[in-house]
């Protein structure tokens, strides 16, 4: 069974749906990510954070995961994440680091 709100790859559109599912440091993170360009490196690296996060390379449409939806998987593996909001902060940093270095490869 197809979910329209499955993607091949996590969605930007499900960002702000991932706000209010942790601490002050994550709220504040998904508020300046969302604030950004489509285009950003600052959203290129939080969708490659999310991607890591949520092994959306491995999902595939007949999945359990797929069936529920990008958004409601996400919410789940933020939720379950075990380090802490300054961990996904760090992680954040960390992709972003590599979404500027191959932006600028690239230009």
């Amino acid at each position: 069974m197809y979910n329209p709100e499955t993607e091949v790859l996590f969605p930007g559109k499900a960002i702000g749906s991932l706000s209010n599912l942790r601490g002050e440091s994550w709220q504040n993170l998904v508020a300046e990510v969302m604030r950004k360009p489509v285009d950003s490196a600052e959203q290129t690296a939080f969708l490659l954070m999310m991607i890591k996060i949520g092994g959306c390379i491995s999902c595939n449409v007949d999945s359990f995961r797929a069936m529920r939806g990008c958004p409601a998987c996400a919410q789940l593996n933020i939720k379950r994440y075990k380090g802490s909001d300054d961990d996904l902060v760090k992680l954040f940093q960390q992709m972003l680091q590599d979404a500027q270095s191959y932006l600028a490869r690239k230009h």
